[in-house]
């Protein structure tokens, strides 16, 4: 059981770093681009919200499998496979909870428009400069939904770390495997247990992000929250 609840926290907490990082310029692209490209990338990045996490898990596990090209192009470096690894159950969650990452960061760049970036123009900011001191100070409100969600959504993944990772104990067992194989095994108390404080965490990490989206709501309209 400790096992399984350090690789759960260094799996999300790896996760919602790497992906605060990748989601970034992805979020500021699909704010300010035009056309079906951006729609169409839109879609992609969605696309696990509506997938069944067994169908992403059963794609991964055959990308990160031995006879991939993707791991064929790995092996001269020692790589042979990345299924059934903590790396993998890494990859699973990059993709599996990037729409939560990049669609509150994206709202947030979306409703900040396009006044601040001109007015930092006509300051002479290049556009790198506005970016860092105007737009992502401004869109601190996002970042902050993003992670909570990452890093909450993660700590619940079942499907698609099953699918990757299996249930090696000590390596990439995490919490929700646990709950199932405490149930399989008719230990209800330990899932219970389990259970309990993983509702217990989702209820205090959706409190957490209504305070802050009032606090900073209050902030914006100029009133004291």
């Amino acid at each position: 059981m400790p096992d399984a609840i350090r690789i759960t926290l260094s799996l999300a907490t790896l996760t919602t770093v790497l992906l605060m990082l990748l989601s970034t310029p992805l979020a500021w692209w699909l704010s300010r681009g035009r056309g079906g490209l951006r729609d169409m990338v839109a879609a992609v990045v969605a696309l696990p919200i509506v997938l069944p996490p067994t169908v992403l898990g059963f794609y991964l596990l055959i990308a990160l499998g031995p006879h991939s090209p993707l791991m064929a192009l790995l092996q001269p470096f020692g790589v042979r496979t990345l299924a059934f690894t903590f790396t993998g159950l890494v990859i699973g969650s990059l993709v599996y909870s990037l729409p939560f990452a990049v669609q509150p960061i994206r709202n947030a760049f979306e409703a900040m428009g396009s006044r601040p970036l001109e007015v930092a123009a006509t300051l002479r900011a290049s556009p790198w400069d506005a970016f860092w001191s105007v737009a992502l100070p401004q869109a601190r409100r996002g970042y902050v939904t993003a992670a909570l969600l990452v890093f909450a959504h993660t700590i619940g993944e079942f499907g698609v770390v099953l699918m990757i990772g299996g249930a090696i104990p000590g390596q990439t067992e995490v919490v929700s495997i646990r709950i199932f194989q405490a149930v399989e095994q008719l230990n209800f108390a330990e899932a219970h247990l389990i259970s309990g404080g993983l509702l217990a965490f989702s209820f205090v990490a959706l409190m957490i992000m209504l305070v802050i989206d009032r606090r900073f709501g209050a902030r914006s309209a100029g009133i004291r929250p």
